[in-house]
């Protein structure tokens, strides 16, 4: 039975993370953002209106450099410090506090851009020829030329960066604090329910008067409060709409894939060739969990049961790893040495506390290790979401030694392959050591269920619905709680047909999800998958030279398009194929469903 969360306080160190390689402790942490201040103001004194021969951009760059690195370490653990526990006054304040120091510091910084952009593009290719390892942070500055501002305009913008990230935090705040959760009742008895419990635990209990009775709780309190969060995300979609003014682009949708080195076609075809393809292939397993478990029918609250519930292997978290080392092995053994050290240097926050960050993310900053949050529920289907998360690890402990920190990061198109990678490589290695039919049938439904639903459907699902926001917004007109409630509910419907009864509640799917606030994000997931699929095909059936090649991908960070990266891994994501291949791969895997699930009922 899900328990009452404890403090963060009640929790015993070692399912925390240790985030002193970042800073010894939070009163070491106090002067920086203020010491970081002052660094900036030396750094523009010393550069701004010197910039003119490629010597002098050369040595500002280098000087950038070492100060962007302190300035990224310490957004690291003002950030990572909060998450775990939303409701720590310290924790509040210190973010805030760095808040409000790196607008400040942006603000001094802004020149950098302003005044290089000004210089004749030759200039700056001779910079390049000096000091290459800046050609590709200066030739995506040129490639902003067209969308720049005047000098004082993006000083002032740069100065409300606060004030302009502030509807993320209002909708944290609502979320993780001002969102009290009451127990639910079921046959008398009382029942404790959480935003983690919900997400972790109650979403896929088995016995189905609890779990829609939880659903129905945890929704009327969300509802509670869909007029604030439709307020809050509403902002962040106007300021998303005049910075997108301002600068010149034709549209939204072009701004926000502007950084993401993806034009709007390859945005559109993720969205809709899964919509109209994928739809039938996950009404066939929906219409399967209904059968499986003799439900009368099937309603959204359903969705995330397991097939076999009964099968799933509870496991600690010792025993995890040695399920992911096994599962990792052909990453080779530096890839090894990384994952082992996340568990033995505690990189990993597992616990379950009252406060925390829902779900789970992997942060790596410049100049120091990756740090994952999970909140560890003992499922078996938690090997998946760690490694998911151990690959955006590999991905940047891959990077960040390889590649300066204007170069380590990739498009967010291209960010989820590695996670997603992970856990093809987790399920290829269970079924390839089992040839139970049950235990092959947990598998590919923990296949189906967590990877491909989670990033295929959950996250593709949450990108259809943003885009018709985004369509609103670009004409013109905002949105408010019943908008959004509606558009939501359509795009359920749309997809899942009269396989799934679409229960009150489910339009509210929308408050739970913080990517909404990170532009168009949640259809990489999908984009991601897709380019990962297709590699982990080509592991099995070439070995290691196609592993070799995928760890040139995660070596070369951000210094290839996200195109540029696929074709490394023998990918062409130029053409609908490698997607096309994935949906009826997905669709392979459902009939394989179905298959075991006769032999096993017929044994």
């Amino acid at each position: 039975m899900v328990k009452s969360l404890p403090l963060r306080s009640e929790v015993p160190t070692e399912e925390k993370w240790d985030l002193t390689s970042l800073f010894a402790s939070s009163e070491d942490f106090e002067p920086v953002p203020e010491a970081l201040e002052k660094e900036a103001e030396a750094f523009s004194a010393q550069f701004k209106g010197t910039l003119a021969e490629p010597a002098s951009i050369v040595e500002m760059l280098e000087a950038y450099t070492a100060l962007y690195e302190k300035i990224t370490q310490a957004g690291a653990y003002a950030s990572l410090s909060l998450s775990t526990d939303q409701s720590n006054d310290e924790a509040q304040m210190r973010a805030s506090r760095f808040g409000s120091a790196a607008a400040k510091i942006g603000s001094n910084l802004s020149f950098v851009a302003s005044e290089l952009l000004e210089l004749p593009e030759a200039t700056l290719e001779a910079a390049i020829v000096q000091a290459p390892p800046f050609e590709n942070y200066l030739k995506k500055l040129l490639r902003r030329k067209p969308h720049q501002l005047h000098p004082e305009a993006e000083k002032a913008l740069a100065a409300y960066s606060a004030t302009f990230n502030a509807p993320y935090g209002l909708y944290n705040t609502t979320k993780m604090l001002d969102m009290s959760f009451d127990n639910f009742e079921v046959g008398g008895q009382k029942y404790p329910l959480s935003y983690v419990s919900f997400e972790g635990d109650w979403e896929a209990e088995t016995r189905t008067d609890l779990r829609r009775a939880a659903f129905t709780a945890f929704s009327d309190k969300l509802e509670e409060y869909q007029h604030t969060a439709a307020k809050t995300y509403d902002m962040e979609l106007q300021t998303e709409k005049t910075t997108s003014d301002l600068r010149g682009y034709g549209s939204i949708f072009d701004y926000l894939l502007f950084d993401q080195e993806v034009d709007r076609s390859l945005y559109n075809r993720q969205i809709d060739l899964i919509m109209k393809e994928l739809a039938p292939h996950m009404r066939k397993y929906a219409k399967l969990l209904q059968q499986v478990h003799g439900l009368d029918k099937m309603t959204f609250a359903d969705l995330k049961i397991s097939l076999d519930a009964s099968y799933e292997p509870e496991i600690t978290v010792e025993e995890s790893k040695k399920y992911i080392n096994k599962a990792l092995a052909v990453m080779g053994p530096d890839y090894l040495e990384m994952v082992e050290r996340s568990y033995s240097e505690r990189w990993i926050d597992f616990a379950q506390n009252k406060g925390k960050s829902t779900g789970a993310f992997c942060s790596s900053p410049y100049g120091s290790h990756p740090y994952i949050l999970i909140s560890w529920t003992g499922r078996m289907n938690e090997v998946f979401v760690l490694a998911h998360e151990l690959g955006h690890a590999g991905h940047f402990h891959n990077a960040n030694r390889e590649q300066n920190i204007f170069n380590a990061r990739p498009s967010l198109y291209f960010i989820e392959a590695p996670s997603t990678m992970n856990e093809m490589l987790v399920a290829n290695h269970l079924l390839a050591n089992s040839d139970d039919p049950k235990f092959k049938r947990w598998v590919i439904s923990t296949i189906v269920a967590r990877t491909y639903y989670h990033n295929f459907v959950t996250h593709l699902l949450e990108a259809a619905y943003q885009r018709k926001v985004y369509e609103r917004i670009d004409a013109g007109e905002s949105v408010n709680a019943g908008i959004l409630n509606t558009i939501k509910r359509g795009v359920l419907e749309e997809f899942w047909g009269d396989a799934v009864e679409i229960t009150s509640g489910a339009e509210l799917t929308w408050m739970r999800q913080p990517h909404y606030y990170m532009g168009l994000y949640p259809y990489t997931y999908s984009a991601g998958l897709t380019i990962s699929t297709q590699v982990s095909k080509r592991i099995l059936s070439e070995g290691q030279p196609a592993v070799d090649e995928w760890l040139d991908v995660l070596k070369a960070g951000g210094t290839k398009t996200p195109a540029e990266l696929a074709q490394m891994a023998g990918v062409d994501i130029t053409t609908e194929k490698p997607l096309r291949d994935t949906i009826a791969y997905i669709g392979e895997l459902i009939d394989e469903l179905v298959s075991l699930t006769e032999e096993i009922d017929q044994a």
